[in-house]
This record gives C-alpha cells, sequence and structure tokens, in this order.
C-alpha cells in the first residue's frame, strides 16, 4: 500500500503507484478525512464514492455486482477499517480531468433549489418542497416558459404558510440564464405524455426521445457553466434521462468524451421512490405481504423492469413477483380511472426523497453504477454516494443484474 499527501493536509492511498509526495501512516491516521486513489474508465466508473466496505478497495471492475455483499475475507489494517466504518474514506477516479474538485467540496447547510418546468409534476413536487423544505431549503427557483405560470406559482406558494410560523422556503420566478445558479437543479420538463385512454402500454419509454432533447440541451448548458451542484431527473424515464444528461455533458465541441462536464455522482435518477411507495401500498392491503414494510426492497428503473424484492431476510420468489407487477402496473390502474397518476410520483419519487437526499438519508434514486443509472437505496454524504451493499438471495440477484444489463443495453 502506498500512501499520499495529494496536496496540503491531504492525504490518500493507493495500492498503485503515483506521482505524489510520499505520507506518513499517522499523517493518514489523523486525517479527518482521506482517500482511496485508483484509476478506471470513466465511461464505467465514478468519479467519487463513499467506501463502505473493504471490498470497494479491490475493485477491479465496476458493475452490478456492488449491491450484493459477498463478505469476502479482505486483510486491512485496523485503522483503515476503522474509517471505512465511520464513512471517511472516499475513492477518487485519477481519470476524470476534473478529480480535484473532490477535495475542496464543502457540505451545504442550506439548499437553494431550481425547478425547471410547471406541468403537473414540477408544481407538486414544487408544493411539496415549500411544504416539508424549511429545515434545509432556503429558496425556491422557479422557471417555465409560459410567464402566466410563473407568476401563478410564485403568488401561490409565497401565501402558503402557517400562522405565526413563517420558516418555509420562499419561492421566486428565476430567468433562463440564471438556471444553474443553485445547489440542485430539479428537471421537470416534458415535450408530452400520453393523453388518458391511449393504448400506450410503456408510457415512460414513449417519452424517452422526446425528452432526451430537452434534457441534452440542460445538460450541455450544466457543462458551460461548470455547475458543481446536484442536476435530478424527474421527468420519465428517468434512468435514461440520466445517462443521457452524463454523456452529453461530458462532450466536446467535437463530440469527443472528455468528461471535463457532470460527474456521475452529480446526477440523480428520482422515479423509483414512487415505485416503493405503491409497493407499501399494496402490502398494507394483503397481510400476506406486510412484512414488505420492514423487510422488503425496491431495484431497478422506474417502469419496466421494476424489482420489488417482498423481503432481503426471507426472500420469496412468488410473493416477489405479485408485488413488482402491482407496483408496475399502479400507474395504469390510475389512467382506467380517467386520471394521469402524477401525484403520487412527484412526491414519493420527487419532493420526499429530494428531501431525503439534502437530509443525508437513505432514499431511493437512480446513480451510477458500472455505465448505468439503477434505481436503489442509496444516499448522499460528504458529497459523495454511498450504495447499500447487502448479502443478497441468489434469485434476487439474478433479476437485479437481467434488469441492469437490459438497461445498459438501450443506451
Amino acid at each position: 500500500m502506498n500512501l499520499y499527501q495529494i496536496d496540503k493536509n491531504i492525504y490518500g492511498f493507493s495500492y498503485q503507484e503515483y506521482n505524489f509526495k510520499k505520507a506518513k501512516k499517522e499523517n493518514l491516521i489523523n486525517s479527518d478525512k482521506i482517500y482511496y486513489l485508483f484509476k478506471n474508465d470513466p465511461l464505467k466508473s465514478r468519479r467519487s464514492y463513499i467506501v463502505s466496505s473493504p471490498s470497494l478497495l479491490s475493485l477491479k471492475k465496476e458493475d452490478i455486482n456492488i449491491l450484493n455483499n459477498n463478505k469476502d475475507n479482505i486483510d486491512i489494517y485496523e485503522w483503515i477499517e476503522e474509517k471505512i466504518n465511520s464513512k471517511k474514506i472516499i475513492a477518487i477516479n485519477l481519470n476524470y480531468p476534473n478529480w480535484k474538485d473532490i477535495l475542496y467540496q464543502k457540505s451545504r447547510k442550506s439548499w437553494n433549489i431550481n425547478v425547471l418546468a410547471l406541468g403537473n409534476v414540477g408544481t407538486t413536487l414544487l408544493t411539496g418542497l415549500k411544504l416539508l423544505g424549511g429545515n434545509k431549503i432556503s429558496r425556491i427557483g422557479i422557471y417555465d416558459r409560459t410567464l402566466e405560470k410563473q407568476k401563478r406559482w410564485e403568488m401561490e406558494m409565497n401565501q402558503v404558510y402557517s400562522a405565526f410560523n413563517y420558516n418555509t422556503p420562499e419561492v421566486e420566478i428565476i430567468s433562463r440564464d440564471k438556471i444553474f445558479d443553485c445547489d440542485m437543479f430539479v428537471f421537470c420538463a416534458s415535450k408530452s405524455v400520453p393523453k388518458v385512454g391511449s393504448n400506450i402500454k410503456d408510457v415512460r419509454m414513449a417519452q424517452f426521445e422526446s425528452n432526451s432533447d430537452i434534457i441534452k440541451e440542460y445538460a450541455i448548458q450544466a457543462r458551460k457553466e461548470n455547475f458543481k451542484g446536484i442536476f435530478a431527473v424527474v421527468s420519465d424515464p428517468v434512468d435514461l434521462l440520466s445517462k443521457v444528461a452524463f454523456l452529453e455533458s461530458n462532450k466536446n465541441k467535437n463530440g469527443d468524451y472528455d468528461f471535463n462536464g457532470l460527474s456521475p455522482e452529480q446526477i440523480r435518477g428520482y422515479g423509483l421512490g414512487v415505485m416503493n411507495a405503491r409497493a407499501v401500498y399494496y402490502a398494507k392491503k394483503n397481510p400476506e405481504l406486510n412484512h414488505f414494510l420492514t423487510e422488503g426492497r425496491a431495484y431497478g428503473p422506474h417502469g419496466e423492469g421494476l424489482i420489488i424484492a417482498d423481503s432481503i431476510k426471507n426472500y420469496n420468489e412468488n410473493l416477489s413477483m405479485k408485488l413488482t407487477a402491482k407496483a408496475k402496473n399502479a400507474n395504469l390502474e390510475m389512467r382506467k380511472l380517467g386520471y394521469k397518476p402524477y401525484i403520487a410520483p412527484a412526491l414519493s419519487s420527487g419532493a420526499l426523497s429530494i428531501i431525503d437526499t439534502i437530509d443525508e438519508k437513505w432514499h431511493y434514486s437512480s446513480t451510477f453504477i458500472g455505465g448505468v443509472f439503477m434505481g436503489c437505496k442509496n444516499r448522499l454524504i460528504n458529497n459523495s454516494i454511498e450504495i447499500e451493499s447487502i448479502e443478497m438471495n441468489n434469485k434476487l440477484f439474478e433479476r437485479i443484474k437481467k434488469s441492469y444489463e437490459n438497461l445498459g443495453e438501450i443506451i
């Protein structure tokens, strides 16, 4: 193991030789935060992440296996194990040209959030953030191409207060050129949503092509403005649009990848939260499935390829498939009633999951895993991502692996 001084009073280690000044073990032991250095293909590997398990120090290929903690016996120093357990080690991929940015990131005590597009989803999400974000959100900027919508929602939201308690975020209209003047940009734009009664079975995929063109525009702008905040994708399909944002922001003028755009950990797709919430809805109605509330998990995309696990302790394939089907088709059931299913997604996947993100709490969102944005339980901590890794039932892991591979084939 090589111990390095990466910069003044900043230390790290690696199993590889790099051209950094050598450091002493005491320097690393006495540092509150240290860095594990490695190199991997940016198309297939994150720029940074929390080292939450010793197995991540021997990771040669980043893929879906990081969700499955196989508990390999890895011999590491006791002081390194202590720092892993206290989340004090951040891995850095030196193949990203802007990797040094990670060393100087500061935690945010208060967040400024900008919301793009005031349609059904955007305004419902906005309402959730306004009501629930008082502790961490200082301001919410809103932008829509329709000026009347902007004026309406600025007035509406700034007239929502509990008597004698006015500690909720102020909502203000922002201009198009100020859209990335924030800590989190929330993409709710959508060119078209299939009408209720249409014969389209996978509504989310029907939106992919048109929404890809829109998000590409904003991903390129984020690159130009050197945006350092979170790029949150709420529009469908969140997993694939997140990948589009990553790829398009990391191309230079010649169309070649230079990875000077949005880093993987900056981009998060918010779609899985509502699939988990829908599973909760049906589990509460069926005593046979009540254990999902304490033992269950959700994985995969917001739509086709979804995996609901009834239990991570005693996985039951039949019950899990039953609950998966219920959650996946819940939006179709709402459409049969004659309504577009946007309220639960905007709140469960959007507002509530975003607030959990900024509170550094575990939640469901899509994050970059080996070149694919995949929904799973994760959290943002020390400005880096920690992904839950558990010892999995083989059948469950095979379902997750298949979904992951299918997502990777689309884009």
